[in-house]
């Protein structure tokens, strides 16, 4: 009701009943509109409007910013959208007022609005049908007397118009239908026109022309400025009818295209695709046959520069699929770019290197109590009398609660978030800078092998700074239950680091090295492949949300901290100050004997659930902060990875705005210059036929 309340003065005000009328009945028959979008309707309007005798209302200039999308991704000139003032303004005054825009954007909600704005705007007399008269005078008046000429005579037109007597006329939906042939039979008329001797070709230069006047805002001006070379195609320098059937197909069809061209780059091994990759992934994702060889071998040609028999990744059919694409590089900025490069890569590196600390403590803190359980697990000696205190990790936990209290679970905290920030820096710092080298720079791939190097160079770097912690961390952790069972007396970090000496804090270095550098090499290869391949991370745009990519992260993590427990047994082993009646280890072989004889193959995976549930979350919760602290607080000098957006990828605006950009672009298809005389000449009323404004008030 409020939304009729808010439209029942147009009915009160215009003398036009039927028109009134017609616009009350498209309100009741559209979707809803809740109130709080009447709000924001009223506050685009009154932010726009001006006041006028008192008045608040829209001339064109104030219309065409209240409804012109801000992130436009075609070459729609912003001004253009002045031609839909023409359908706002019911009451042909010029200028439009609330209720008039009310109306308008409750249009604009119709899953139709693209047709039945072009329907409002050929429909002159507003009766509902449109007949000869109104079809072709509305197009003469905007196609322009330099345009291709259209045969409104054609057998084409008499088809849905009948002859010129008028007696056939055009509801809404025989118009659509007509609006949708109506390129074609464009493309076809020019051709005949300009094949002066008729025989089945047209030159280069007339084939530009053609496409610049059905379809020029669709394509990039390099795609624009290569139209010429179709002909290069097929022997004789001159194109045919059906390489330029072929061509307006292609256009007609780019959404599929690209669907297929991402979906088919998405899934090939090195994110790129020839021809027959392209029409085999087209056949297999459709019923039937949507591309022939020709448009397949158009698609190529203009995507690969000429070259259509490469293999192409997605970033090259940028030009192609993107009307606003332009060159991203040119040759002074690639030697700038040059000259910076290593003071760049410094800052970068510092950069994450900072990240990668803060994340690191942040997910060592969040799991800390978990590995506390994992080191007295692993430490505890079966073999030795009176020396089994824990049945089970639950069992170790409630006793550490019991015995040491809360605090007693974040016992060696200190040490490793002093070692944890350049730990989990060095690790994830060297794993980037290493991807990148490695990374194809147009499909972002990289192969399997140099993410195993790039993993496991990562994890064993961090060695430096894991082996001196660990052994600090692990100290510290088994004292408290030496103080229970020995009365010991508990000592600090500073205590044990002069005990142990520079040498003795790397005693299990081995060990730390064969448990990180495997550790590494499967979890940022796995972390990677799931959020591409299995959450679809970058398919289609997609970010992925805060729990898909912990789940990665947590997930990844599972196998690469149980596969290396045996070696984390044997680093625990050898880093814990052996007590009186606990066998004695001399280095990493006589551990693994000696554990595997003493107490069995299962004893090298102790604490293994307790690890695969410390280390899983603990990298979770580091990448997930990592990544979320790079998009809070990103690198500021660093390059935009270049990306291909287009109205499949890119939605910044509401519905409703690409509504109104899609009924424009109905109107360009018919001619491109639609709207574009009358804003560079400042007349925004000249482009509409001149029975539109004869009208009084």
């Amino acid at each position: 009701m409020g939304l009729l309340s808010a439209v029942l003065p147009i009915v009160q005000c215009d003398s036009d009943s039927s028109l009134a009328a017609s616009a009350l009945k498209s309100v009741r028959t559209a979707v809803s509109v809740p109130e709080t979008e009447l709000k924001r309707w009223r506050r685009i309007f009154d932010t726009n409007s001006k006041v006028i005798n008192g008045e608040r209302y829209l001339d064109p200039d104030s219309f065409v910013n209240a409804i012109a999308p801000a992130g436009d991704l075609s070459k729609i000139g912003k001004a253009q959208f002045g031609i839909l003032f023409k359908v706002a303004d019911h009451s042909k005054r010029g200028l439009i007022s609330w209720e008039d825009f009310i109306v308008f954007e409750t249009l604009l909600k119709r899953p139709d609005a693209d047709y039945w704005m072009a329907f409002q705007f050929f429909d002159v007399d507003n009766s509902g049908y449109i007949d000869f008269d109104e079809f072709k005078n509305v197009m003469s008046a905007n196609i322009g007397s330099d345009a291709i000429p259209f045969d409104f005579d054609c057998d084409w037109v008499k088809l849905y118009l009948g002859r010129k007597n008028g007696t056939h006329v055009l509801g809404y939906n025989e118009f659509t239908q007509l609006m949708k042939g109506l390129q074609g039979e464009r493309l076809r008329q020019a051709f005949k026109y300009l094949d002066k001797d008729q025989d089945g070709f047209i030159k280069p230069d007339e084939f530009k022309r053609i496409i610049l006047e059905i379809a020029g805002h669709k394509l990039s001006d390099a795609v624009i400025d290569r139209l010429p070379t179709l002909c290069t195609l097929s022997p004789g320098q001159r194109i045919s009818y059906s390489e330029v059937i072929a061509f307006h197909n292609v256009i007609r069809e780019m959404d599929m295209v690209e669907r297929i061209i991402r979906e088919a780059t998405a899934s090939s091994k090195d994110g790129r695709i020839n021809q027959s990759d392209f029409l085999d992934y087209a056949s297999s994702s459709s019923r039937y046959s949507l591309f022939t060889p020709m448009e397949a071998s158009i698609i190529f040609h203009f995507a690969g520069r000429g070259n259509g028999d490469q293999r192409l990744a997605l970033l090259d059919f940028a030009q192609l699929l993107d009307p606003r694409w332009v060159a991203p590089h040119d040759a002074v900025e690639t030697k700038k770019q040059s000259s910076t490069s290593l003071l760049h890569t410094i800052g970068h590196s510092a950069y994450s290197f900072v990240q990668g600390g803060f994340a690191g403590a942040i997910g060592a803190t969040i799991v800390y109590p978990i590995d506390m359980v994992k080191t007295r697990m692993q430490n505890q000696r079966s073999t030795v009398v009176g020396q089994v205190l824990y049945k089970n990790s639950i069992d170790c936990a409630r006793k550490i609660l019991l015995n040491e209290g809360f605090m007693g679970l974040y016992r060696g905290l200190g040490p490793q978030l002093v070692g944890v920030a350049p730990e989990k820096a060095i690790k994830l710092t060297v794993n980037d800078l290493i991807r990148s080298r490695a990374m194809d720079p147009e499909t972002g791939r990289i192969k399997l092998g140099w993410e195993l190097v790039a993993g496991g160079t990562a994890g064993g770097c961090q060695v430096i700074f894991t082996n001196p912690l660990e052994i600090v961390k692990i100290r510290l952790q088994v004292q408290g239950e030496a103080a229970k069972a020995e009365g010991a007396v508990p000592r600090g970090a500073m205590h044990i680091i002069r005990q142990l000496g520079l040498v003795g804090l790397y005693k299990g270095a081995s060990a730390c090295l064969l448990r990180d550098i495997p550790f590494s090499a499967i979890y940022f290869p796995a972390y990677g492949h799931l959020k591409s391949d299995v959450f679809k991370e970058g398919y289609n745009g997609k970010q992925l949300s805060f729990m898909e990519t912990l789940a990665a992260a947590g997930i990844a993590g599972m196998p690469a901290a149980y596969f290396t427990t045996p070696a984390d047994v044997v680093k625990t082993r050898l880093q814990v100050e052996a007590r009186k009646g606990q066998t004695h280890y001399k280095g990493l072989r006589d551990a693994f004997v000696k554990i595997y004889q003493e107490e069995g193959f299962r004893a090298l995976f102790k604490g293994g659930p307790a690890r695969v549930l410390r280390s899983s979350p603990q990298f979770g919760f580091t990448l997930l902060a990592y990544e979320q602290l790079k998009k809070i607080l990103p690198y500021p000098w660093d390059d935009k990875p270049r990306r291909v957006e287009t109205a499949l990828t890119s939605r910044p605006d509401e519905i409703s705005k690409i509504r109104a950009r899609n009924a424009l672009k109905i109107l360009l298809d018919v001619h491109g210059d639609f709207g574009r005389r009358a804003a560079a000449s400042g007349d925004k009323l000249s482009l509409i036929s001149p029975k539109l404004y004869s009208r009084k008030d």
